[in-house]
C-alpha cells in the first residue's frame, strides 16, 4: 500500500511537471519570394495558454549544414529552449535558413531569398499567428555560426524590425571564407547564394558583417557577441570587436573556453536570453 502511495505521488508530480512546460509548435510558413513552404519551430512558454498578454519574441537562427529544428534536438541540455521560454516568459522562434543561405537574398538564385523570407514573411506570419509584441520593442534576433552572421546582418539592414541582436561563433567575415579552403570547395558551399562560379572577393566583402560597422553604429541596437577561444572563427570575431571598440559602438563581447560545438552554444544561449530579457524589460514589454 505504501509503495502504491509513493507511486501515485511520483505520478502526480511527473504529470504536473509535464503539464507545466513550454509547448513546441511546428508552423508552416509559405514564402512568396521563393514560392516554397518552410517549417519553423515555435516555443511557447507555459504561461502563454493561461494569459491574454502579448509576448516578446526571440528569433534564433541555425548554422550552416543545419535546419530549423537544430536548436531543439542538438543541445545536450534537454528542453533548453523550453526551459528558457518558461523562465523568461518569451516566445522563441527557430525558422528555416537552409544549409548555405547565410540569410541573404541571392542575386542569382530566386530559390534562396532568405533575407526577404525572415524579415518580411516569417516575422509577419508569427505576428499573425500568435499574441506577440508586434513591433521592434518586443523582437530580437540571434544565432550560431552562419546564423550569427545572419542575426547581425539582418538586424543591421532592418533596424526597424529588431530592438537587439546577438551572435554566437558568428561567421562575421564572409570575405575570409575564401581563405579557408580551395576555391572549388568554397564555390560549392556558396553556390546557393552566389551561383556555381562563386563570387568575387569584393562581393563577399560587401556582404560581410565585419564591413558593416557604419551601419551598425548608426542603428544603435544593443548587441551581444561571443565566441569560443578554440573556435576557428575567433579571429574574425576579435576583429569585429576591435572595429566596434574603435568606432565606439557599445556592445557586450565575451570570449569563453570552447570551440565550434553544440556544447559551447548551449552554454552561450542562456547569456543571450538574459541579455535580451533586460532589453525587453527596458522596452516595457516583459510578461510577468
Amino acid at each position: 500500500m505504501r509503495k502504491l502511495k509513493i507511486l501515485l505521488i511520483i505520478t502526480f508530480f511527473a504529470s504536473n511537471f509535464t503539464s507545466n512546460a513550454a509547448k513546441v509548435d511546428s508552423l508552416d510558413i509559405y514564402s512568396t519570394a521563393m514560392d516554397k513552404t518552410y517549417k519553423a519551430a515555435v516555443v511557447l512558454p507555459d504561461s502563454y495558454a493561461k494569459s491574454k498578454k502579448n509576448y516578446p519574441v526571440v528569433y534564433l537562427l541555425h548554422g550552416a549544414y543545419g535546419h530549423f529544428r537544430d536548436w531543439l534536438k542538438n543541445t545536450s541540455q534537454q528542453k533548453l529552449l523550453q526551459n528558457l521560454a518558461d523562465q523568461y516568459n518569451i516566445i522563441i522562434v527557430t525558422p528555416e535558413g537552409e544549409t548555405f543561405s547565410f540569410y541573404l537574398d541571392s542575386p542569382v538564385n530566386k530559390g534562396s531569398q532568405f533575407e526577404t523570407y525572415i524579415t518580411k514573411e516569417v516575422v509577419q506570419k508569427i505576428d499573425k499567428t500568435y499574441r506577440t509584441v508586434a513591433n521592434k520593442t518586443g523582437r530580437v534576433i540571434t544565432g550560431l555560426s552562419m546564423g550569427g552572421h545572419g542575426a547581425l546582418y539582418l538586424s543591421a539592414r532592418n533596424p526597424e524590425l529588431f530592438s537587439a541582436a546577438g551572435s554566437m561563433s558568428g561567421a562575421v567575415d564572409m570575405g575570409g571564407i575564401r581563405n579557408r579552403d580551395t576555391p572549388e570547395k568554397i564555390n560549392k558551399m556558396m553556390e546557393p547564394v552566389f551561383g556555381p562560379e562563386g563570387a568575387s572577393q569584393e562581393i563577399y566583402d560587401s556582404h560581410a558583417v565585419i564591413g558593416m560597422i557604419n551601419k551598425i553604429k548608426e542603428n544603435k541596437l544593443p548587441l551581444i557577441i561571443d565566441c569560443g577561444v578554440d573556435d576557428f572563427l575567433i579571429e574574425p570575431n576579435r576583429e569585429l570587436h576591435r572595429r566596434m571598440v574603435y568606432a565606439k559602438i557599445p556592445h557586450d563581447y565575451t570570449e569563453r573556453p570552447g570551440a565550434h560545438t553544440w556544447e559551447y552554444w548551449a552554454d552561450a544561449l542562456p547569456f543571450h536570453i538574459l541579455f535580451f530579457s533586460k532589453v525587453f524589460q527596458t522596452n516595457g514589454v516583459t510578461v510577468k
